[in-house]
């Protein structure tokens, strides 16, 4: 199922996930204290579950964890080559993933200093993908479900669609991380989940690329020591500055070297799904996209009698599933499995909603 090299990658991997979780375990609580020192605090309101109020900007430990950490990787690979680089990963591209994610995470610092309206946001976010285009972050081609034969199973896509579903693809991601930010650790956790697997894929014979799969377990590793302090029950959030930066490197990772959107998109599935019927179903209640209310899977999961950890740990199984699959299937077979999800996860839903637990008002 690996490559032979996977055996030799195996010890970097531990180290790129033990000294992430290392940096972010230690930095998250001096984060926490400056977070509550310029009142950048999530207080309790009708749309929110927590009951006391919680500081924000987690994300920034995250964030300051994987770079370092991946720098310091890459700086000590360039030194003694423990894994080899992909002929098609260049300069041009880490320095879209690592000053990108530096990037995000500062616009979400100042949306959780200032709480910026949607549009800003949004306009944030389409900053991002154009950054990322730029700097090479473009699917040029996606897995083809109804082709046979390994010429027929890929369609390459022409220069406007691709840079057009790029961009759909990271501002998508960076607002699906968004929406399912709702309970504690739960938007840490799913992408702790997501980074493994990608980090999984990128050692098969399918996508050979160790130093990929390094850089995923470093951000799998900054995920893990802040979920540390974020799980139930959270003495801090991650913030819109872990929102943007999660969203956004989850995005380019499943981009670069060899295209991993499908993989991606099944791993991911609950909040890209949960994403696409809220936005949906505001739009067909003639409402913004983007105003917030109680009408997300987990809120619905709560509503209908689970705890909050249970919610949390339900939606981690279905995730880790999704990975499993995710693991086993072929490129086109994923894209199947991934309709599959969700249009069940549409009848789950519907059915949800007629038993009476549609969303509530959003916040006054």
């Amino acid at each position: 199922m690996f490559v032979d090299a996977a055996g030799a990658t195996l010890p970097y991997l531990v180290l790129a996930l033990v000294a992430a979780a290392t940096v972010s375990f230690l930095l998250t609580p001096l984060i926490r204290r400056i977070a509550i020192r310029y009142d950048a605090i999530d207080h309790p309101g009708l749309r929110r579950v927590n009951e006391i109020p919680v500081p924000r900007g987690g994300g920034v430990a995250v964030a300051i964890a994987f770079i370092t950490v991946a720098v310091a990787l890459l700086a000590l690979n360039s030194a003694i080559s423990f894994v080899p680089v992909p002929t098609n990963v260049e300069l041009i591209d880490l320095i879209g993933l690592l000053f990108g994610g530096a990037l995000a995470t500062a616009f979400g610092v100042i949306d959780d200093s200032l709480d910026l309206r949607a549009r800003w946001q949004f306009v944030g976010q389409l900053g991002l993908a154009v950054f990322a285009i730029a700097t090479g972050y473009v699917v040029t081609f996606v897995a083809n479900p109804l082709g046979s034969g390994a010429r027929e199973s890929i369609v390459h896509l022409p220069t406007a669609v691709a840079i057009g579903f790029s961009v759909l693809w990271i501002v998508g991601m960076i607002n699906s991380i968004n929406f399912i930010d709702g309970l504690d650790g739960l938007s840490s956790g799913i992408g702790l989940i997501a980074a493994v697997t990608l980090g999984l894929i990128s050692l098969t014979p399918q996508v050979p690329q160790p130093l990929i799969a390094v850089l995923c377990f470093v951000l799998a590793g900054s995920l893990l020591g802040f979920l540390r302090w974020n799980f139930h029950p959270a003495t801090i959030f991650a913030g819109t500055s872990g929102v943007m930066f999660l969203g956004y490197t989850l995005a380019l990772l499943s981009i670069l070297g060899t295209a991993k959107v499908a993989v991606a998109m099944l791993v991911l599935g609950v909040p890209i799904i949960d994403a696409f019927w809220i936005i949906v179903r505001r739009l067909v209640a003639r409402r913004s996209p983007f105003s917030p209310d109680r009408g997300h899977l987990h809120h619905r999961l709560l509503d209908v009698g689970l705890t909050h950890r249970q919610t949390v740990l339900l939606i981690y199984g279905i995730c880790i599933v999704l990975a499993v699959l995710a693991l086993l299937l072929s490129g086109a077979t994923q894209i199947y499995a991934f309709i599959g999800v969700f249009v069940a996860s549409g009848f789950v839903l519907l059915i949800l909603a007629h038993q009476g637990f549609g969303p509530e008002e959003p916040e006054a």
